[in-house]
């Protein structure tokens, strides 16, 4: 994303975007609710279009093509809550990943090697999703993205509606994810996490890049440390 601004209606809500993720780095958005994260997300998908700056995949501008389009070229989600389909068994939500797909002769081993990475959902197959806990339902939603094969992963609030010990393991998956060699791109609010597991970070404050560094860096910065690592009040400000 080079400078972009994007608006709902006459509302500007994100100014001078500037964010950059490298082919196969671990990149993560930080910031309090209402900080333009989820804007961020649906501009790179399409469902927004940027009113100034550029959205490039591989060099290739993709601002302004339909979602579908973006989806195509290799942009996936996991999105917030999961929002898996609940009555579809766990295979025919994996398979809906796929739909997009030309090789379908490779889809069903890209199911087997999900199905090894998340045994769990070996043992749920043919369960429907309603029947599954929040965790599995995390590692269904993340299994139906990767089968897409895309180039990069986009995952929005990953944490969310978790216990503590299921926010552990989800963000091993990512960690294990991101090191078999996939692009990942995480917006979160958990930034003790997200961090924990990234090469980068960018913080997002009422719309605009307020920091950027590594995420080592990040994680030992007076200013976050105050604002979004126990320090202060979640979702703090930095000035």
């Amino acid at each position: 994303m080079e400078e972009v601004d994007t608006y709902y209606g006459s509302i500007q809500v994100l100014y001078g975007i500037n964010i950059e993720i490298g082919q196969g780095e671990l990149v993560c958005l930080l910031g309090g609710n209402a900080s333009g994260k989820s804007t961020v997300l649906k501009t790179i998908l399409g469902v927004c279009r940027p009113k100034r700056g550029t959205v490039k995949l591989e060099g290739e501008r993709i601002d302004g093509k339909p979602t579908k389009s973006i989806v195509s070229k290799g942009v996936a989600i996991v999105p917030e809550n999961r929002r898996i389909f609940p009555r579809l068994t766990v295979l025919e939500n994996m398979e809906i990943g796929a739909y997009l797909r030309t090789d379908k002769d490779q889809v069903q081993r890209d199911i087997d090697e999900m199905l090894t990475l998340f045994p769990r959902l070996k043992e749920r197959l043919h369960k429907p999703g309603i029947t599954l806990s929040g965790g599995e339902q995390q590692m269904l939603a993340m299994a139906r993205a990767l089968i897409s094969k895309p180039k990069v992963l986009l995952m929005d609030e990953p944490s969310m509606g978790l216990s503590p010990l299921l926010v552990d393991q989800q963000f091993e998956l990512i960690h294990k994810v991101h090191h078999q060699g996939t692009t990942v791109f995480v917006v979160e609010q958990n930034a003790n996490m997200a961090l924990s597991i990234a090469d980068r970070g960018y913080v997002l404050q009422t719309g605009s890049i307020v920091l950027t560094d590594t995420a080592q860096n990040l994680l030992q910065n007076e200013l976050m440390q105050k604002a979004y690592l126990g320090g202060g009040p979640e979702g703090g400000t930095i000035s």
